[in-house]
């Protein structure tokens, strides 16, 4: 199979004969298992297929059938389950529109629905390396990424006078640049050589370490070796540790990624890069934008630039980087009967031009092409302007952003275009700029929220632990006057009608659920630690049997529930804990000792 020799994998059809029941049955020994993956030959203890699946869900060959229209050819592992509307919606999604005229090899990407009520194989093990992740890199466990290698070529010898295909790999991880990364250096020689180097393929992934943050992972594939960091939720936002490419011992070439994740951000945002700052604004308040491009690559591309523009926030509506007439979710974004959803499209279809005239934000982008000269200043253009898909680039809405434009900004990145600075460079001082944008954004409610916290001294081992404090939009709004945005960042411009509004969208739904969730923990692991603190033993001397049961019982039920939510508590801790529900039960009687070392709650 492919450059290995057919011998060096085991067939993919004997690997997955017991593979599909393996797979949903692999339980705590394997995830225990793949938790430590430097240990010698660990993979001879893991089922087949778990390695795989913690970084694809399957690998699939959308073709063009004249009876049929597009269909899902190949899917591997064959085990692999999609429902029909999955398969259905990759289809369509894995075929830029015919309008785009993409002759050659395209790549982009999508993203769809998963049908609800599936088991996910080492789901424990897989959630505890998605906590270590970035909030903007966790995995949506309702939606599937797909990343796709379309080639389209004449050829005569064919009924309809060209070669239609494309490899997509589905995956429920955000790592675009690795897969387009891989997709590369395996379409190409797939299209040559078919299905047993697709096999080859798979087996060389399920060899692959787990994706887990914050190491350098080593990630064979067909003879190269990429390597590269999944960033982690502890590093410092906008900085990135350089994966250095080492000089391999054997003969095998090593390919350092410099990211897993991120896109050319300036090239995305060049044809529209006078209204950057509008745009920041229109992501931040989840405002319903769809981006009209020439072809599925550059539709995609600008829709995750979009999206990432306010991180270290995680942008919390749904997202579409390619979107078809034919998508499942069409009916339901197109309809009129109701306000536009907060969604961001991207489409290439000229149709969407007319179904989508009543949204209330468009961004109209050309051919993405690196300017040679400095970009001309472009006004913001009124909708009923936009007609069809051939208007002018350009960002089309009524939209008064709240803040003053950064001049700063757009002087400094035209300076590089003039000085023909490289195209990285220039995405690096992006990313820097909305960076800091977002963070003077979201201090003031770091610091408002963390004051919601109750104070240490109010946490008694003998209640339950203490609530948070309400959030008070009023109370929040008084903080601004003294440690507002302006602590931070020069701009003038209406922060505090910025931040009302904010405080309404999906967005904030998302930030705010997430920080309760963890100042929750928190309380809950001090509560763990006062607990640890006390004499229990001699608490359960002073009281009744019965009481002391009820003691033990609570007590079990915490570490069980700390283990279970991953709370922030130190193994001593917990080791402590478990020392003292021993010594209570050893000072029982002996009936009782019996049914309590038993009783796992």
């Amino acid at each position: 199979a492919g450059r290995r020799g057919a011998g060096s994998a085991m067939s993919l059809r004997e690997r997955s004969a017991g593979g599909a029941a393996a797979v949903v049955e692999a339980g705590e020994d394997a995830a225990a298992t793949l938790a430590e993956p430097d240990g010698p030959d660990r993979c001879l203890s893991l089922l087949p297929w778990d390695r795989f699946s913690a970084w694809l869900h399957c690998v699939c060959v959308v073709g063009f059938d004249l009876e049929l229209g597009q269909a899902v050819e190949v899917i591997y592992p064959p085990h692999s389950k999609l429902s029909d509307k999955e398969k259905t919606n990759i289809c369509y999604l894995s075929f830029p529109d015919s309008n785009s005229g993409c002759l050659g090899d395209t790549q982009f990407c999508f993203r769809f629905r998963r049908s609800p009520g599936r088991k996910v194989s080492l789901c424990c093990f897989l959630d505890q390396l998605d906590r270590d992740l970035p909030v903007y890199l966790k995995k949506d466990p309702a939606y599937y990424y797909g990343y796709v290698y379309f080639r389209q070529v004449r050829d005569k010898s064919l009924k309809r006078g060209y070669f239609q295909k494309s490899l997509v790999l589905i995956s429920k991880l955000p790592y675009v640049h690795l897969f387009r990364t891989m997709l590369k250096q395996i379409a190409p020689e797939y299209f040559e050589k078919s299905e047993a180097f697709l096999e080859a393929v798979c087996s060389d992934v399920d060899r692959w370490p787990p994706p887990a943050p914050g190491k350098i992972l080593h990630l064979p594939i067909m003879g190269i070796i990429m390597k590269l960091r999944i960033p982690t939720y502890r590093d410092k936002p906008g900085t990135t540790p350089i994966v250095q490419n080492m000089h391999q011992a054997d003969a095998q070439i090593s390919m350092a990624l410099p990211t897993v994740h991120e896109v050319d951000l300036f090239r995305c945002f060049c044809p529209v890069f006078f209204h950057i700052q509008m745009l920041w604004e229109l992501v931040l308040l989840g405002e319903p934008l769809v981006v009209m491009a020439p072809s599925p690559s550059e539709s995609s591309e600008t829709v995750l630039a979009l999206v990432s523009c306010i991180s270290p926030l995680k942008y919390c509506s749904d997202f579409r980087p390619y979107f078809t007439i034919h998508d499942s979710e069409f009916k339901e974004y197109t309809t009129r009967t109701q306000a536009p959803p907060s969604v961001i499209l991207g489409v290439t279809n000229p149709f969407f031009a007319k179904t989508l005239q009543h949204w209330p934000h468009i961004i109209r982008i050309g051919d993405i092409k690196l300017p040679g000269e400095v970009p001309k200043q472009v006004k913001v253009k009124k909708l009923k302007n936009l007609k069809t898909l051939d208007s002018k680039p350009g960002v089309y809405t009524s939209y008064k952003p709240y803040l003053n434009k950064d001049e700063e900004i757009v002087k400094q990145l035209q300076k590089g275009v003039q000085q023909k600075r490289p195209t990285e460079a220039q995405s690096v001082i992006l990313r820097r700029y909305f960076l800091e944008l977002t963070e003077s954004f979201i201090i003031p409610l770091e610091r408002y929220v963390a004051s919601l916290m109750p104070l240490q001294k109010c946490i008694s081992p003998w209640k339950s632990p203490p609530q948070l404090r309400q959030f008070s939009q009023d109370d929040f709004m008084k903080t601004l006057e003294k440690a507002g945005p302006q602590l931070t960042s020069g701009l003038k411009g209406d922060w505090i009608g910025l931040y009302r509004h904010f405080l309404k969208s999906p967005n904030f739904d998302g930030w705010f659920r997430s920080r309760q969730k963890e100042m929750t923990q928190k309380l809950e692991a001090l509560h763990l630690e006062a607990l640890c603190n006390e004499n229990l033993v001699f608490w359960s001397q002073k009281h009744t049997e019965v009481e002391t049961v009820d003691l033990v019982l609570k007590l079990k039920n915490k570490l069980l529930q700390a283990d279970r939510e991953q709370l922030p508590v130190k193994t001593e801790t917990l080791k402590k804990l478990q020392t003292h529900i021993n010594d209570i039960i050893l000072a029982l009687p002996d009936d009782l000792q019996d049914i309590l070392l038993k009783t796992g709650t």
